[in-house]
């Protein structure tokens, strides 16, 4: 399935607000859209971004929409952010979520091998967490019903739209823009939710997909695909005390590739303004090319 196939190819889709795990008295809702048809589909449980402490299941509709009319089931999350949980509270959540799906899956209109993960900015550093330590004990602590058939989190291949792949260099990188000459604004919220979800640097360094594969950690290495717009300042940037000569994009598809993965990187034009949502709007031909990849690499 190519881009052009995959953008020509529409489905009528329904949508409905689920329960997929509680704590304590509040529930955490998934918004399930699923394409109209018997299935099974491909599908995807997606982590929105807001530096792990905004946004919701709703945010990023846009794109949830577009997949379910080519066919896709789009599983929206939301997860415990960093203002009332921190680390690593969402990634046991959508962890959970994932093995969820797969438990669910043919109510979902899809099959446990079709299950994928996907996100944007934060979100996407936590859907490549989940992806490549899918059986960490502390991202699997919250346990399926009584009764469930044994799941795991693996996946067959991950989406990332810009993701905060390196959270200990963009915070540092932030930092250094605050202190600077001249600082721009965006740096004081980002700084302050790096704060609050994460706690240390330490953290950040220990959850951290870019500094795992640099330290050799033995990990999950599905097909991925990144993209990227150009000039976003907030997530292609380089990190100076880093040896590596490009911007962290590049640096990460290189131990991810080294490591014996693969991952391609498709930059693309966008506006995007620091410390504001990209217009989803906006994306080109890039949820078309989003699709393809899912067919590329789970067969119905």
């Amino acid at each position: 399935m190519d881009a052009k196939t995959a953008d020509a190819k529409t489905h009528d889709f329904d949508f409905e607000d689920v329960e997929y795990l509680r704590h304590g008295d509040k529930p955490l809702l998934a918004r399930v859209y699923r394409p109209r048809g018997p299935g099974p589909f491909p599908a995807t449980v997606e982590c929105h971004g807001g530096a792990w402490c905004q946004s919701d299941r709703m945010t990023e509709r846009v794109r949830h929409e577009y997949m379910a009319s080519h066919g896709v089931v789009s599983i929206a999350l939301d997860f415990r952010s960093g203002n009332e949980a921190p680390y690593p509270a969402s990634v046991q959540d959508i962890n959970y979520a994932v093995r969820w799906a797969k438990h669910n899956a043919k109510s979902l209109k899809t099959a446990p091998h079709l299950v994928a993960l996907s996100g944007q900015s934060s979100g996407g550093h936590l859907a490549m967490l989940v992806a490549m330590r899918p059986r960490d004990p502390r991202y699997t602590a919250i346990p399926l019903p009584a009764g469930a058939a044994p799941q795991d989190a693996n996946v067959p291949c991950v989406i990332l739209s810009w993701p905060v792949i390196n959270p200990l260099s963009r915070y540092r990188f932030a930092v250094r823009a605050r202190d600077g000459a001249n600082p721009p604004e965006w740096p004081k919220g980002i700084i302050a939710r790096h704060d609050a979800y994460w706690r240390s640097e330490a953290n950040m360094a220990e959850g951290n997909p870019t500094m795992a594969l640099e330290r050799g950690e033995k990990v999950e290495l599905p097909p991925a695909v990144w993209f990227q717009a150009r000039g976003d300042q907030m997530h292609d940037y380089n990190d100076t005390e880093s040896s590596f000569p490009e911007n962290e994009p590049q640096r990460f598809v290189a131990n991810y590739r080294k490591a014996g993965g693969k991952i391609d990187l498709i930059y693309f034009d966008g506006p995007r303004e620091p410390g504001h949502a990209p217009d989803l709007a906006k994306m080109g031909d890039n949820f078309a090319r989003m699709v393809a990849f899912l067919g590329e690499h789970m067969k119905v």
